[in-house]
């Protein structure tokens, strides 16, 4: 029975996901240590604050410009020696970045085993989300434990291979993230909302929350979804755009290029978790190319345009909940139209978790043998 446990996580999302694991193998009594790649420091530490999680070791990795392939030999060369300090019985990752790749890489050589949380995503293309697709794929080779967070996800992972014995369906973690938080930190959620929205003139309008990252989506696809924006805040008098805007230059080139000097367009800097939740709750829609929001809208009722070409989440478009628009503008205008009038369709079970997740996870990793 599995009694040491750590847990390497570098990224916002992978501390909001591995947070509820953290607290259940602690609440089963297996010693849990957290090791922080710090991929991205400034993202990464507030959300470990929020959830009480005090790293036990930080590889300190991130640096200015770094690559992907800079974190990957990061963490090769630097997590040997502190899982060496920790001595686990198994090591847990989390998604599809560089971090959770070359964690359960660096688990595996070490003769360690790799338990892997939202396992079974896949899209069509292995170059879609690039290099995320590929990350998860490769993480699925080396891992003993699979956790999947969907039905589909898990009879994925089989049809690829993995002894169905080793799958286990346990729903998304963030959904047990969010509920946390509307519980027990609702005071959280509207202070930060409340600060970070201070001056933006919303006072009856409808809000449309926005947000875009992914790297297939720059240059001039980026464009056509910030143009997209700005013709909906056109037709719209009563529409207000709030878009936390990425820091990768990239990014901040396209959108200030097409959404400058526009009133009811508020682009922000990027905001913290709590923010962002208090804006999908108050959001008519939300434009995004996010994979978490994508799990986390059913859980608020918030109709979702997702501006990729493929999803390797579409258990919410087959709810109703989400629709993929890709980053043609007509597209994204004329579904903007259609969610904004007929609204999203009524999600009786949230297909991504019940909130229970963490909880099936951490027995599932006493018992591993």
């Amino acid at each position: 029975m599995a009694r040491r446990a750590t847990i390497v996580l570098g990224t916002r999302p992978e501390a909001i996901k591995m947070a509820p694991v953290v607290h259940a193998l602690r609440t089963r009594g297996v010693t849990t240590s957290v090791i922080s790649t710090g991929q991205h420091r400034e993202m990464l530490a507030p959300m470990l604050d929020l959830f009480g999680i005090v790293p036990d070791a930080d590889l300190a990795l991130q640096r200015h410009g770094q690559a992907v392939t800079d974190v990957i030999a990061g963490v090769l060369r630097e997590l040997p020696a502190a899982l060496a300090m920790e001595v686990p019985d198994v090591v847990l990752v989390q998604g599809d970045t560089a971090t959770a790749f070359a964690a359960a890489l660096t688990g595996f050589l070490n003769g360690i085993d790799v338990a892997h949380v939202e396992a079974g995503l896949r899209t069509a293309d292995p170059q879609v989300p690039f290099p995320e697709e590929m990350n998860r794929r490769l993480i699925s080779r080396v891992a003993r434990i699979h956790f999947a967070p969907t039905p589909r996800a898990a009879t994925v992972l089989v049809r690829e291979g993995v002894d169905e014995d080793a799958v286990l369906c346990t729903g998304n973690t963030v959904v047990d993230a969010l509920q946390w938080l509307r519980s027990e930190r609702r005071e959280t959620i509207d202070a930060s909302l409340a600060r970070d929205l201070a001056g933006l003139e919303l006072e009856g309008k409808r809000i449309v929350a926005v947000t875009g990252h992914r790297r297939e989506s720059f240059g001039e696809p980026m464009r056509r979804v910030c143009r997209a924006l700005r013709r909906i805040a056109d037709a719209h008098e009563d529409v207000a755009l709030v878009f936390p805007v990425h820091l990768n230059p990239a990014v901040q080139e396209a959108v200030s290029a097409e959404l400058a000097n526009h009133p009811r367009i508020h682009r922000l800097p990027p905001v913290g978790y709590p923010t962002m939740i208090g804006l999908l709750e108050r959001a008519c829609a939300v434009i995004t190319d996010s994979g978490g929001i994508q799990e986390e809208a059913p859980s608020l009722g918030t109709p979702v345009l997702v501006t990729r070409d493929a999803t390797e989440r579409p258990e919410g478009v087959g709810a109703g909940c989400a629709t993929l628009v890709g980053t043609d503008d007509d597209a994204i205008v004329g579904a903007f139209e259609r969610v904004t009038t007929e609204g999203a369709a009524s999600v009786r079970e949230n297909p991504y978790g019940d909130g229970h997740a963490a909880d099936r996870i951490a027995r599932a990793v006493v018992e591993l043998a």
